[in-house]
C-alpha cells in the first residue's frame, strides 16, 4: 500500500498505468465571475499576500497557502468549495481540496 505524505492510501485514488482518476469535482463546477483581485481579509489585516486564488464555486477570492493567512485554504474549511484556481492569466492551473492535488 503507498501512502501519500499525509499518510492517505494512495493506492486507493490511482488510475491505469499510475494516473490520478479525474476529479468529480470539476465537473460539478458552476460558471463564476471572480470577485476584485484582492484579499479582503488580508487587507483587513494589513498583510500582503503571495499569490492570490478564486474558488471556482462561488468567485470569493483570498490568498493562497504561500501567503500568512492561508484565506483561500480557510474559505474551503468554512464552506467545503473544493475547487480553486489561480487569478494570474493565462494559467489553468486548479487545486481541488479534497483531492489534495492538481485537477
Amino acid at each position: 500500500m503507498a501512502l501519500d505524505a499525509q499518510g492517505a492510501n494512495t493506492t486507493d485514488r490511482a488510475g491505469l498505468n499510475g494516473q490520478a482518476p479525474r476529479c468529480e469535482h470539476i465537473d460539478q463546477l458552476p460558471t463564476v465571475e471572480p470577485g476584485l483581485p484582492e484579499c479582503k481579509e488580508c487587507l483587513a489585516l494589513g498583510r500582503a499576500w503571495a499569490r492570490l486564488l478564486v474558488c471556482l464555486t462561488c468567485g470569493w477570492v483570498a490568498c493562497s497557502d504561500d501567503a500568512r493567512g492561508g484565506h483561500s485554504r480557510t474559505h474551503y474549511e468554512e464552506t467545503d468549495h473544493p475547487v480553486v484556481a489561480t487569478l494570474a492569466s493565462p494559467s489553468t492551473w486548479r487545486w481541488c481540496y479534497v483531492h489534495r492535488r492538481t485537477v
